[in-house]
């Protein structure tokens, strides 16, 4: 079993037991898996890149790009995209695996970062669950100004250098902010004024080009299974909303 495969079997159970309408979401064609032989001689090793997808009444799309490449490259990308009549936060996980060691950021991204009303709906109440994890899971260091616009004060990002402490801590951090942010979901209600949906969709928008042009897999990707592969999975699965603008 590889190091992320219990978070990705655990946030699909645990989805399926909160959600009771929890539906697939469609997967283009050639995207459910992927593979490639890369390197030479005893360092040959083949590198699979596997895709899963759900929906339900309140989440647009959820869904998970789990790389699998030996000991020294393992990758979880989990990521929740409420549907637009909701103004419920992203929920973005990045476990990543290198030889150099452990990159780990998961937050519950917000649509409206600079609104105290929106702070205090859907960041200070995940606040103390972030400060619980601080003596584990110290702050990994730079990270791009640029992007921190897109993360919120509760933004755990963190660079362990053991296995164990993804095994023990990062998987409960995991476990704890999923949690919290499906106990969102059941509360939240549409949003019906015209304004705050044409703002909404606006801050996703900004949030999924963003993503799709920085994307920091984007590198890895083209050099497993080539350029054109790499932009349409890009942009026609992991931040595909502009090809889907009427899937509210």
């Amino acid at each position: 079993m590889t190091l992320y495969q219990p978070f990705l079997d655990h946030a699909i159970a645990y989805l399926k037991e909160r959600l009771p309408d929890l539906q697939p979401y469609p997967i283009p064609a050639g995207f459910e898996s992927k593979s490639a032989i890369v390197g030479k001689g005893k360092h040959e090793n083949e590198v699979v890149t596997t895709s899963y997808a759900y929906q339900s009444t309140k989440l647009r799309q959820i869904r998970a790009a789990h790389v699998q490449g030996g000991a020294s490259l393992q990758v979880l990308n989990f990521v929740i995209f409420p549907r637009l009549n909701y103004d419920l936060p992203f929920f973005g996980a990045d476990l990543v695996t290198l030889p150099g060691g452990h990159l780990i950021a998961l937050d519950m991204q917000p649509l409206f970062r600079d609104l105290p009303e929106y702070q205090a709906k859907y960041t200070q109440p995940i606040l103390p669950i972030f400060e619980s994890y601080q003596p584990h899971l110290p702050w990994g260091g730079d990270f791009p100004e640029e992007a921190s616009q897109f993360f919120s004060p509760a933004f755990l990002w963190t660079r362990p250098q053991e296995n164990e402490v993804v095994e023990t801590h990062v998987f409960a951090a995991f476990k704890d902010y999923l949690q919290a942010y499906l106990d969102f979901c059941d509360r939240a209600i549409p949003v019906t004024d015209p304004e705050q949906l044409e703002a909404i969709e606006a801050a996703q928008l900004r949030y999924l080009r963003y993503r799709a042009e920085k994307d920091p897999a984007r590198g890895m990707f083209t050099r497993f299974y080539g350029s054109e592969w790499t932009e349409e999975y890009i942009h026609g699965f992991l931040f595909d909303l502009e090809r889907h603008p009427t899937k509210i």
